[in-house]
């Protein structure tokens, strides 16, 4: 399990944690947009059960409360077909006693071992297919399962989580059995540089409070808690009213909320009186330094100043001035020490909570290298804010990036439900928005009174102790409670909501606008949406088969390189200038918000025609996809679904339709230098073909006369031929690649097809690719290599064509473990000869047509897919009548139908298959 604790961080991933952690904190205390507080007003449309009342309600979140003091919040989101269950008992490191440390972190190992019912909970997690993991902090411990959608599994957490919330076995056996687990995390971060000085930090900056302590503890009370005070501590804190359950995702309200009552309203309210603690840290009296002399290959350096709690008016400001310190590329430690050679790293970050934490500074030393012109540049630049305020610009530039962070997370309700345990801790999940809206309104002047505040001399700890004559002493205020904080705040209004659009075929034709505008073919789609958001599609078409030749990796390159800098802007200008205008994506799909629009698509027109391709960026991307496709070497689905297509492939090597193996691709990658990609885009590069689509909310004029001043003359020096798709009969093969000391194996087939998307047959087709393989966790292919024999998590079958040649694929993939891929391989055959022997069924053809159906619908409801199939339509000078009538065709498909048309399309002899395993593994459980 995890520990959210930035002083004991795993030596591998230091400094990715180190930055998960800055994110974290930055994500919690973001700002954004949409907001409405209403009390209650969406959960009075829901039948409440018994014994249960709605509280407040923020921005698509209600809290609910049960008679036994437990509070539920329901965030529904019917957008993804996922659900994450989060519970968070507010409980964590800072309440440990004497000779307990640790106790919080080793009870939620413990948690894990089971309850009655519940034996095995993470070998259920896994048959379920659930991602979990359990986190503690100073502050909270938090529990957390994300899944599809499904009331059995929902249900199944709830009554787990009920079930472990207060008879869970936390025995002495299943306590000397996770013992050695949790001696080794402890002497994980005991290996680790970054551990051990961030541990040592807290410590040392702290005399007495609780948050002094790292969760992970001290070792000789890990290896000597008594049972019995673990047994109290979970009975004193693993208690309904001490928890906040948060579900978050798709599911069902009133049905979740009468699961939720029935699971945890059984569960008495506890008799006992929760703990209180009074220790309040005294000022420090001057500057405090260690040294840490431990092996390791790299200096690192920490700087730490005491603040508030998360809660205390200053802390908005003190976030802001974080992320202006340690932001890369514009964080102004990063200025001063990475750009000058002096650091190869910084970070900045806070560690707040309840109570007053820490706001900390760090860079990384090349080992060898002086460290005292680091730690001095440190502290001028941290103590210098007073004198060096923050600009407008800067502070614009925290709040920008903190809105969009937040705007994100409040779209993914599995984040949310995740993050929300930090505002849980602080007493109110609401205190996620309010922190939000209260970074929105600091000011640079504000930073700069903060930065005075803090940052001395004497609340400073860092190196060696230094006697002063004339202590300057820091009292830090506490923080308000939550309620009087929430007291008069009030959320944002709601996002107004966009009209209501039926997205048939035939309304989006009538709807959308179509016309060429200089080499372009362009469908417009004025619509009112939520948040006026809108979307952008361009395809643009160059070259032919000549002209490709040996230019694919060229061409790959050259995209890449766009968005590193231009005639006008620096990558980091770039970045800044997308997140001014709100822009998603890249140059060819990209999404914004209508008042940016225009902006943004001359942005875009620029990247795509002034890029510059700097020569330091372009070495550094080369680097880059040098090792992206190195680490293929080692995920067996990579090379599985590689040496199929190799196989299929019947094109001579450097023809772009080529499939490379990994060497190929790497060899074509050395050869391309940065001088190949600017003549690729100086001879390529132009819009005298192309499909441009844009959906959503705009003015169909102003884009008609943008699009024409931005792409009307700008051609390409190459002419556009379409390169054609040719089917071949390739052989069939069986190949097995050895990938040592591999846990995870790949299985990957295919065959070529001799099909057309206008087939007569092809909506048969795809019912039967739907039913065999392509209709998710329910599928032949599913059914038999996970529900029946147990050999798969995952995998899917599928075919697919192209529009205007006949060329088509039928693919599979599975995972598995090594020794259970003979077995995998068995199963795949013989379902694939029983579909083409025996068929399929009238029931199993009735509900792919109604899952086929559904899908189309959910695309269509999406601006971002009408606007990229607008792109494909206009190609092809079709509309959406292609649409209509496809789905027509799929409507009326018969089983007879689809059976044939699988028959006359697969071959099972002619299957090119690729195991990718250990074979070691797959050799000692008997396989071939």
């Amino acid at each position: 399990m995890r520990r959210e604790r930035a002083c004991d961080l795993p030596t591998s991933n230091f400094y990715r944690e180190t930055m998960q952690i800055q994110a974290l904190k930055r994500t919690v205390l973001s700002t954004a947009i949409a907001a409405a507080l209403l009390l209650g007003t969406h959960a009075q449309a829901l039948t409440l059960p018994k014994g249960v009342t709605v509280g407040p309600s923020a921005e698509g979140i209600t809290e609910y409360r049960l008679a036994n003091g437990m509070k539920v919040l329901l965030f529904p989101d019917a957008s993804k077909p996922t659900t994450t269950v989060n519970m968070t008992y507010l409980v964590g490191s800072r309440h440990e006693n004497y000779g307990e440390s640790g106790m919080a972190h080793l009870l939620e190992h413990l948690l894990f071992k089971g309850a009655p019912g519940y034996t095995d909970i993470t070998k259920q997690f896994a048959a379920r297919g659930m991602r979990f993991n359990g986190t503690t902090s100073s502050h909270r411990t938090n529990y957390f399962e994300s899944f599809k959608a499904d009331d059995g599994n929902l249900k199944w957490s709830l009554d787990m989580e009920a079930a472990r919330m207060t008879k869970s076995f936390v025995s002495r056996k299943d306590l000397d059995s996770e013992m050695t687990v949790v001696r080794n995390e402890f002497e994980m971060g005991e290996s680790d540089p970054g551990g051990l000085l961030f541990k040592q930090l807290q410590s040392v900056a702290f005399d007495w409070h609780g948050v002094g302590r790292s969760p992970i503890g001290n070792r000789s009370d890990i290896e000597n808690v008594k049972i019995e005070n673990l047994q109290n501590f979970y009975r004193t804190w693993y208690q309904p009213d001490n928890a906040v359950l948060l579900v978050a995702g798709q599911f069902d309200e009133t049905r979740t909320l009468h699961w939720i009552a029935q699971a945890f309203g059984k569960i008495p309210k506890p008799k006992r009186t929760l703990p209180s603690f009074w220790t309040v840290e005294p000022a420090q009296d001057g500057e405090r330094s260690f040294a840490v002399r431990r092996k390791g290959d790299y200096q690192l350096i920490g700087l730490a100043y005491k603040g508030p709690g998360s809660l205390h008016a200053d802390m908005p400001a003190l976030t802001v001035l974080d992320e202006i310190l340690g932001d890369t590329p514009n964080g102004r430690l990063h200025k001063e020490l990475v750009v000058k050679g002096k650091a190869v790293q910084t970070f900045a970050f806070g560690m707040n909570g309840v109570t007053p934490g820490l706001q900390v500074r760090g860079a990384v030393v090349k080992k060898g290298e002086a460290p005292e012109p680091v730690r001095d540049a440190m502290i001028a630049v941290a103590e210098g804010l007073a004198e060096q305020p923050p600009t407008q610009e800067e502070v614009e530039r925290v709040q920008r990036n903190s809105a969009n962070r937040m705007e994100k997370t409040l779209n993914d309700a599995e984040q949310v439900g995740v993050v929300l345990s930090e505002a849980i801790a602080l007493g109110d999940w609401r205190t996620f928005f309010y922190q939000r809206d209260a970074i929105a309104k600091v000011t640079p002047q504000q930073v700069a009174d903060v930065a005075r505040r803090y940052f001395k001399q004497s609340n400073r700890t860092i190196g060696t102790f230094v006697p002063t004559d004339e202590p300057d002493r820091v009292l830090v205020s506490a923080a308000p409670g939550v309620d009087a904080v929430l007291a008069n705040y009030t959320p944002k209004a709601a996002v107004k909501a966009g009209e209501v659009f039926v997205a048939t075929p035939d309304n989006i034709n009538a709807r959308t606008t179509l016309e060429t505008i200089g080499g372009l073919k362009v469908a417009l789609l004025p619509k009112a949406t939520r948040g006026q958001t809108v979307a952008v599609q361009l395809k643009l078409h160059w070259g032919d088969e000549k002209s490709w030749f040996g230019k694919r990796m060229v061409s790959t390159l050259t995209e890449r390189m766009l968005l590193r800098g231009t005639s006008k802007y620096t990558r980091e200008q770039l970045a800044d200038e997308m997140q001014k205008l709100k822009i998603t994506g890249n140059m060819y799909a990209f999404q914004t918000t209508r008042e940016h629009l225009p902006a943004a698509m001359r942005l875009m027109a620029h990247v795509l025609k002034e890029a510059n391709f700097p020569a330091a960026d372009f070495e550094q991307l080369h680097k880059l996809t040098a090792v992206e496709i190195e680490a293929e070497r080692g995920d067996p689905s990579s090379v599985a679904a590689r040496g199929v297509g190799v196989h299929l492939s019947h094109y001579k090597k450097g023809d772009v339709r080529a499939e490379m193996t990994i060497d190929e691709e790497l060899e074509a990658l050395r050869a391309v230098k940065r001088e190949d990609v600017v003549a690729f885009h100086r001879d390529f590069y132009g819009a005298s073909r192309g499909e441009l689509a844009v959906v959503g909310d705009f003015e169909a004029a102003d884009v008609r006369k943008l699009t024409q001043e931005l792409y009307g003359n700008w051609t390409s020096k190459t002419p556009y031929q379409r390169v054609p798709l040719a089917y071949a009969d390739v052989k069939p093969a069986v190949q097995k690649v050895d990938m040592p000391d591999k846990e995870n194996a790949s299985y990957a087939a295919g065959m070529n097809l001799d099909v057309r998307t206008d087939d007569p047959d092809y909506a048969a087709l795809q019912v039967a690719s739907y039913i065999f393989g392509n209709g998710g966790l329910k599928s032949r292919l599913m059914d038999r290599l996970r529900q029946k024999d147990g050999l798969s998590y995952g995998g899917m079958a599928y075919i697919w064509a192209v529009d205007q040649d006949r060329y088509g694929r039928f693919a599979i993939n599975a995972i598995g473990a090594p020794q259970n891929m003979a077995k995998v391989e068995a199963a795949v055959r013989d379902e694939l000869q029983k579909a083409v022997a025996q068929g399929f069924t009238a029931e199993e053809v009735a509900d792919a047509r109604k899952g086929l159906l559904e899908r189309a619908v959910q695309e269509r409801s999406q601006d971002t897919a009408v606007a990229r199939k607008w792109t494909e339509r206009r190609y092809l000078d079709r509309d959406f009548a292609w649409d209509q009538a496809l789905e027509a065709k799929l409507a009326g498909v018969t089983a007879e139908q689809a059976s044939a048309a699988f028959r006359k399309a697969v071959d099972p002899a002619k299957l090119v298959v690729v195991i990718a395993a250990d074979r070691a593994k797959a050799t000692a459980a008997g396989a071939p």
